[in-house]
C-alpha cells in the first residue's frame, strides 16, 4: 500500500523521470500534486503496471490531481550536460510549470539538484512507496511512450514502438545497419561495449 504523503498538511509534489537509460529520444519528467484525500488501489510504480493500467491511471491523475506538469530535455541537451543532470533538469522544468507552488518535493531516487528554495526529500524506489511519486512515474512514462511512438513513424527500422528507445538487440542491430538518427544520444554507447565508430555527420 502506497503512502499518501511524507509531510501531511503541506503541499507536496512527487517527481519522477522516464527514459534515462534509453539510447534515443528525450528524457521526460513529471511533477504531480495530489489532493490529500486522493486514494486509488491500482496506483503503483509504473513499471509494475500494464500499459492499459498506466493509461487508465493517467486519465484519473490528470483529472483529479491538484496540479501536474511535464518537463522535457532533448537528446542534444542530454549530450551536452549528461543524462543525470538532464534528469534533474527535466524535473525542474516540470516543477516550473505547476500551477500550484509546492512546499516540499518528493524525488524518486537518491540524488537531486535543489530547486529554488523548496526543500526536497529523495526516496530510493519512491515510485513504489509514495502516491505522488507513483503518479509522476505514470505520467512521465506514458507521455514519453506517446512521444517515442510518434518518432517510430518517422524511423520505423529502430522498433521504437516496442522498445521506446531502450537498448534492445533489435534496436542496436538497426543502429549497426542504418546508423544513428538525429534522435539518438551521441554521448551514449549506441552499439554496446564493443562499439564501432558511428558517423554523426
Amino acid at each position: 500500500m502506497l503512502l499518501p504523503y511524507l509531510h501531511p498538511g503541506i503541499i507536496e509534489a512527487g517527481c519522477d523521470e522516464a527514459g534515462r537509460g534509453c539510447l534515443a529520444g528525450a528524457v521526460y519528467a513529471a511533477a504531480v500534486i495530489l489532493p490529500e484525500d486522493f486514494r486509488n488501489e491500482l496506483l503503483n510504480d509504473s513499471k509494475q503496471l500494464t500499459e492499459k493500467q498506466r493509461y487508465a491511471l493517467r486519465e484519473i491523475i490528470e483529472r483529479e490531481a491538484t496540479a501536474w506538469a511535464i518537463g522535457i530535455v532533448s537528446p542534444e541537451e542530454i549530450d551536452k550536460i549528461n543524462i543525470l543532470n538532464a534528469s534533474f533538469l527535466a524535473m525542474h522544468r516540470a516543477i516550473d510549470q505547476l500551477t500550484v507552488r509546492p512546499e516540499h518535493l518528493l524525488i524518486d531516487g537518491n540524488r537531486f539538484t535543489p530547486y529554488a528554495d523548496i526543500p526536497h526529500t529523495t526516496v530510493v524506489k519512491g515510485d513504489g512507496k509514495y502516491m505522488a511519486i507513483a503518479a509522476a512515474s505514470i505520467l512521465a512514462k506514458t507521455w514519453r511512450d506517446d512521444y517515442m511512438n510518434r518518432l517510430h513513424e518517422e524511423f520505423p527500422d529502430y522498433d521504437w514502438i516496442h522498445n521506446k528507445g531502450y537498448p534492445t538487440k533489435k534496436h542496436r542491430a538497426a543502429i549497426a545497419a542504418h546508423g544513428a538518427t538525429p534522435y539518438h544520444r551521441k554521448s551514449f554507447h549506441l552499439l554496446g561495449d564493443g562499439q564501432l565508430s558511428l558517423d554523426f555527420s
